[in-house]
């Protein structure tokens, strides 16, 4: 009967340790969801600063001047572009 007894306690000890709902079941399942809220901020976080990058770029000019500068190599009526190569040393 004791062996039976003992026999029964380890089984539930043990499926309490690793059952589908045992400890290292809610351990690696708590993990998860701090490794899934972490990207959920990242996220949003990116999201945000595409929203108001979007925003500047419909409503600021000089936001619009600086990409069209900087992507579209344009210049203003009047400015100058100097373009500087880099010749490299010459090896004797």
């Amino acid at each position: 009967m004791r062996i039976l007894l003992l026999l029964f306690v380890g089984v539930i000890v043990l499926d309490a340790l690793v059952g589908d709902r045992g400890l290292l079941a809610t351990l690696r399942a708590r993990r998860e969801y701090h490794e899934l809220a972490a990207t959920i901020a990242r996220t949003r976080a990116e999201n945000a600063r595409l929203a108001d990058q979007a925003r500047r770029l419909r409503d600021d000019p000089r936001t619009i001047e600086e990409v069209a500068r900087r992507e579209l190599g344009l210049i203003k009526p009047g400015e100058r572009v100097f373009i500087v190569k880099d010749v490299g040393q010459n090896k004797h």
